[in-house]
C-alpha cells in the first residue's frame, strides 16, 4: 500500500488517576502483553507507544502518557496534558477512596486541556482490578452509568491488567471515538492540510522517542 492511500495519525492519550490504581500495569499489558505485581511507582510521567492497524487504510500511533498519581497536587499537569486528544481515568475497585478522587481528576483534566472546538477531550473511566473484590460504587453498573453521564465520560469499562480483561476493548473504544469525531482535527479543509497534520504528528513522535 502506498503512503498516499494510508492515513496515519498520532494520538496523545493520557492515563491518569490516584497512586497505585494500576495505570502502569494497564499500559504494560496493552502495549507489551506483560503483567507484573512489582512495578515501581511512576515519578512524574512515563511514555509508551502502541501502533494500531485500525483498518486497511488507517494506522494509529497511540502515545500513552502515564501520569504519576501524585501529580494532581502539583503544577505540571497543564504541561503534561497539553495537546492530548483523549484520556483514560483509572480507579481501583478495591479502594473506594480512589473512586472518590475521580471527579477531581476529571475536573483537573477538563480545566487544562480541550479539543480545538472548545469541548472536553473524550475520556473513558476504567474500573481496574475487577479480578478482585469490589468496594463501593464499582459494584453497580447502573451507578457507574449515571456517574459517567454526570461527569462527562464517554463510557466506562471493568478492567484487569492481571487477567487482561477489557484492556484492548477500552482502548479500541476510545480510539474509535476519536476517529469518528472529527472535531479534534485542526486541519480538515483539504488533503494538503491533512498531510500537514500527519507530517507534524510524525515529527512529534520522533521528538518524543528521543526524549
Amino acid at each position: 500500500m502506498s503512503g498516499a492511500e494510508c492515513r496515519e495519525y498520532l494520538f496523545k492519550v493520557l492515563v491518569i488517576g490516584e497512586l497505585g490504581v494500576g495505570k502502569t500495569s494497564l499500559i504494560k499489558r496493552y502495549v507489551h502483553q506483560l503483567f507484573s505485581q512489582h512495578y515501581r511507582a511512576t515519578i512524574g510521567v512515563d511514555f509508551a507507544l502502541k501502533v494500531i492497524h485500525w483498518d486497511s487504510k488507517t494506522l494509529v500511533r497511540l502515545q500513552l502518557w502515564d501520569i504519576a498519581g501524585q501529580e494532581r497536587f502539583g503544577n505540571m499537569t497543564r504541561v503534561y496534558y497539553k495537546e492530548a486528544i483523549g484520556a483514560f481515568v483509572v480507579f481501583d475497585v478495591t479502594r473506594n477512596a480512589t473512586f472518590e478522587a475521580i471527579s477531581k481528576w476529571k475536573h483537573d483534566l477538563d480545566s487544562k486541556v480541550k479539543l480545538p472546538n472548545g469541548r472536553p477531550i473524550p475520556a473513558v473511566l476504567l474500573a481496574n482490578k475487577c479480578d478482585q473484590k469490589k468496594e463501593g460504587i464499582g459494584n453497580s453498573a447502573a451507578d457507574m452509568d449515571t456517574f459517567c453521564k454526570e461527569y462527562g465520560f464517554i463510557g466506562w469499562f471493568d478492567t484487569s491488567a492481571k487477567d487482561n480483561v477489557n484492556v484492548d476493548e477500552a482502548a479500541r473504544f476510545l480510539v474509535g471515538n476519536i476517529l469518528s469525531n472529527d472535531n479534534w482535527l485542526p486541519y480538515e479543509e483539504n488533503d494538503g492540510d491533512r498531510i500537514k497534520l500527519e507530517q507534524e504528528a510524525v515529527a512529534a513522535e520522533s521528538k518524543t522517542q528521543c526524549c
